[in-house]
């Protein structure tokens, strides 16, 4: 193996889990890619993705390769740019809840920028949270604990959900003083088709029965939802009590969930992951 170009190619097929958005990515075109990846494969004697669904996921080859791709990507950047002895570098792929991202995380980016100059950091908020197992992402933050013996999961921090409306809502709708009047209200929550973690069904933890009218997979719309005076939704306090607009109702109906830290086993060590996990543990701490 001999061709280091190659590995920055099967790099970006394994963030991109497709050649065409990798050769994007890359400038070239996707025959280039697939090309290269085959001589790869050849090299390593083993096939390195296996395809499901139309997407490409590491095989068990690939993975094994995957952080040796990454070192020797960090060393060649840091070559390049002629700064191997100041600070960190490479590409950490971050999975996390589009609500911490946009209102906890965001917010704190440039302190992160300004420390950690030779870090690509990927925030991921799709839909369901990339799995560090499977080499998607190399940090999640998940709902729940996995059980996965080949990750590494510790409690990052707790937060808390309460009911949010504005006081125009309320003074049309009226207060609802018990969690079985709000079937008289109009209530924003998730989809319930799209939940991609069971701590997300809030309603049903309330009171039986509770049907959300406006729904949305997206929590920011959830939450523009019930400021603009529309419904009344349970919204987590690192988002809704920032918001002037929004009023906390019934305090004794209030939720408890946690944030848990999850990282590959085999890439804790790394410094890179080290850097990102830290500014991780200091913003929420800082909330």
């Amino acid at each position: 193996m001999r061709n280091w170009d190659d590995l920055r190619m099967f790099l970006a097929v394994a963030h991109a889990g497709r050649i065409a958005p990798a050769a994007r990515a890359l400038g070239v075109d996707a025959t280039t890619v697939a090309r290269r990846l085959a001589r790869l494969e050849e090299a390593v004697g083993a096939p390195l993705f296996e395809t499901v669904a139309g997407e490409r996921r590491l095989s068990e080859s690939g993975q094994t390769l995957l952080p040796h791709a990454e070192t020797i990507d960090a060393a060649i950047s840091a070559a390049t740019e002629g700064k191997v002895a100041k600070g960190v570098a490479g590409h950490v792929r971050l999975s996390v809840a589009e609500g911490l991202a946009t209102h906890v995380l965001a917010p704190a980016m440039p302190r992160f920028a300004s420390a950690n100059p030779r870090i690509r950091l990927d925030l991921i908020t799709a839909s369901g949270l990339l799995d560090p197992s499977k080499r998607e992402a190399d940090i999640a933050v998940m709902l729940a604990r996995p059980r996965n013996r080949q990750l590494t999961a510790v409690r990052l921090v707790e937060y808390r959900l309460r009911l949010y409306a504005t006081p125009g809502y309320l003074a049309t709708a009226g207060m609802p003083d018990t969690a079985a009047a709000l079937e008289r209200h109009v209530l924003a929550s998730y989809v319930p088709e799209h939940l991609h973690a069971p701590e997300l069904d809030y309603l049903s933890e309330l009171h039986d029965g509770l049907v959300a009218r406006l729904r949305s997979t997206s929590i920011n719309v959830q939450h523009a939802t019930v400021a603009s005076g529309a419904a009344i939704g349970i919204l987590p306090d690192f988002i809704a009590a920032r918001d002037p607009r929004l009023v906390p109702e019934l305090p004794p109906l209030e939720l408890i969930r946690a944030f848990w830290l999850v990282t590959h086993a085999d890439g804790l060590a790394t410094p890179r992951i080290q850097a990102v996990v830290a500014w991780l543990r200091e913003t929420v701490e800082r909330g």
